[in-house]
C-alpha cells in the first residue's frame, strides 16, 4: 500500500484552513503594536509584549504535535486541533483591539496582552497539525508542491489580513481615527472580519479532507520499514509524552541543520514584525518616537499593513514557481538566494526616499517569506519518522519560536541603548540576520535529494 496521489484541488483544500490562520496571522503581525502603543506601551517595550507569542509557540506546538500523532476519533486525527484552536484564536482575534472595554479590571495594555497570548497560543494549536496534515498525507514527490500550496494560501490569506484595515477606510469610509486610548474602528472591524474567515477556512478543510486511519499508515509505514528514517512500529506505540525529550536528542541530522537557518530566518523576520510600524512612521514619515495617536501615524500604520499586503502577495505568487526553480537547481540553493533577496530587501529600507519606495524592498521580503514557509519543510519532511511527524514538525517549531524569545529578550534593549529608539535599525539587524541564514542553508544535507541522485546513479 502506498499514499494516493492528490489532485491540485484535494492539496488547496487540505491546506485551505492555513488562508483564515495566516489572515489572523497578518491582522497581529501589522497591527499588534500599533494597538499596544494606542494602549501605552514605549517603542523599546514593544518585543517584551511580543514575546507572549513565541512563548505560546514554544510551550504549545510540541505537546499538540505529540498528542496529534496518538490522536484518532470520529473526526479524525488532526481535524480536531484545527477546529478547537480556530474558535479560541477567533476569540482573541474579537476582543484584544477592544481590550479598553475591560478596563475597569486591569489596564488596557495587560489585557491586550492577555488576548494576544490567547489568540497566538490558539494559533499555533491550529498551526503544526496543518503542517503534519501534509507530511500524512502527501507522497514524497509531491511534498514540496503540498508545502507550496500551503505558502500561497498563507500568501493570499495575509494580503487580505493585511490589507483590511487601510480597505475598510480607504474604499467604504470606515474612520481610522479614535481618542487616545482607544483603538480606531478600521481595526476593531479588521479582527472581527478575520475571526468569522478564520473559522470558515478551516470548517473548509475538515469537510473536504480525509485522514489516513492508523491503520492505513502502519500498512503504508510497513512498506518502508526498510528505510532508515523508520524505526519499529512496537516501539512507537509505547512512546509517551516524556519521549518528546528523547525525540529532541534524536533529532536527525537535516534537522539540527536546519534549526541554525531557522534562527537566524526568524530573528529578522521578528523584529520586521515587531518594529515596521514605529521604524516607518519615524524613519519614512518623519514623525517623533513618542507619537502614536495623530492621524498620520495611523496613516503609517495602515500603510504598513498595504506594505506586509505586498510582501505576502509576492510571497503567494512566488510559491507557485518554487517548486520548479527547487526542481532545476535544488532545495537548498533556492531557500539560500530567496533569504539573500529578502536581506537585501529589509536593509534596503534604510535607504528608501518615500513611503512608495518601500513596495520594492517588500518584493524582495516576500520572495525570501514565500521560501522560508516552504523550503525548510520540504526538506525536514523527508528526513524524519512518518509516525513522529506531528511531535517532529511540533520540535521544529522550537527553532522559529527560540530566537524570537531572544529576539523579544534583546530587541527592545538595542534599539532604546545601541539605536537610541531609532527603529529602522531593528530592520536593518533584521537584514543582516537573514543574509547569516541563506550562508548557513549551503552545509544543509538534503535526504530527498541525495536520495534522488542515488537511484540515479543505480540505474
Amino acid at each position: 500500500m502506498e499514499k494516493k496521489k492528490l489532485s491540485f484541488l484535494q492539496i488547496w483544500n487540505m491546506s485551505f484552513g492555513f488562508l483564515g490562520i495566516q489572515m489572523g496571522f497578518a491582522l497581529q503581525n501589522a497591527n499588534a503594536s500599533r494597538i499596544l502603543q494606542i494602549f501605552g506601551a514605549d517603542v523599546h517595550e514593544l518585543s517584551w509584549f511580543w514575546i507572549i507569542a513565541p512563548l505560546m509557540g514554544l510551550v504549545v506546538q510540541p505537546l499538540v504535535g505529540h498528542y496529534s500523532d496518538k490522536t484518532w476519533g470520529k473526526f479524525g486525527r488532526r481535524k480536531p486541533y484545527f477546529l478547537v484552536g480556530a474558535l479560541l484564536a477567533s476569540i482573541g482575534l474579537v476582543l484584544m483591539p477592544q481590550a479598553d472595554l475591560f478596563i475597569a479590571f486591569l489596564p488596557a495594555l495587560w489585557v491586550g496582552a492577555g488576548f494576544l497570548m490567547i489568540m497566538d497560543a490558539s494559533f499555533n494549536v491550529a498551526m503544526e497539525p496543518f503542517r503534519a496534515l501534509v507530511g500524512d498525507n502527501l507522497r514524497t514527490d509531491q511534498r514540496t508542491a503540498g508545502f507550496s500550496v500551503q505558502t500561497a494560501l498563507i500568501g493570499f490569506g495575509a494580503v487580505i489580513g493585511s490589507w483590511l484595515p487601510y480597505v475598510l477606510t480607504n474604499w467604504f469610509g470606515v474612520s481610522n481615527l479614535s481618542e487616545e486610548g482607544s483603538v480606531p474602528l478600521n481595526l476593531i472591524l479588521s479582527f472581527i472580519i478575520g475571526a468569522i474567515i478564520l473559522v470558515g477556512s478551516i470548517l473548509v478543510t475538515i469537510f473536504t479532507t480525509k485522514e489516513y486511519s492508523p491503520e492505513e499508515l502502519e500498512q503504508i509505514e510497513a512498506e518502508l520499514a526498510k528505510d532508515e528514517i523508520v524505526e519499529k512500529i512496537e516501539e512507537e506505540k509505547k512512546s509517551g509524552l516524556l519521549d518528546i525529550f528523547e525525540d529532541f536528542k534524536k533529532m536527525p541530522l537535516t534537522m539540527k541543520q536546519l534549526s541554525l537557518v531557522q534562527f537566524f530566518s526568524w530573528f529578522g523576520l521578528f523584529g520586521m514584525w515587531v518594529f515596521s510600524v514605529p521604524a516607518i512612521a519615524q524613519h519614512i514619515y518623519g514623525l517623533p518616537v513618542s507619537d502614536s495617536s495623530s492621524e498620520t501615524y495611523q496613516n503609517a500604520g495602515d500603510w504598513v499593513g498595504i506594505l506586509f499586503g505586498v510582501y505576502n502577495l509576492v510571497s503567494a505568487i512566488f510559491a507557485f514557481t518554487l517548486p520548479y526553480i527547487a526542481k532545476k537547481i535544488g532545495r537548498k540553493k533556492t531557500h539560500s538566494i530567496s533569504l539573500i533577496i529578502g536581506g537585501i530587501g529589509l536593509i534596503s529600507i534604510y535607504f528608501m526616499p518615500n513611503e512608495d519606495w518601500l513596495i520594492l524592498s517588500m518584493i524582495g521580503i516576500g520572495i525570501a517569506w514565500a521560501s522560508i514557509l516552504a523550503m525548510p519543510y520540504a526538506i525536514l519532511a523527508g528526513s524524519i519518522n512518518p509516525k513522529k511527524m506531528g511531535v517532529y514538525m511540533g520540535i521544529f517549531n522550537f527553532f522559529i519560536v527560540i530566537p524570537q524569545i531572544i529576539n523579544a529578550l534583546i530587541g527592545g534593549l538595542l534599539v532604546k541603548n545601541l539605536y537610541n529608539d531609532h527603529a529602522i535599525f531593528a530592520l536593518v539587524t533584521s537584514g543582516i540576520s537573514f543574509l547569516i541564514a541563506a550562508l548557513l542553508v549551503t552545509v544543509v544535507k538534503d535526504v530527498d535529494d541525495k536520495t534522488s541522485e542515488s537511484i540515479v546513479n543505480k540505474k
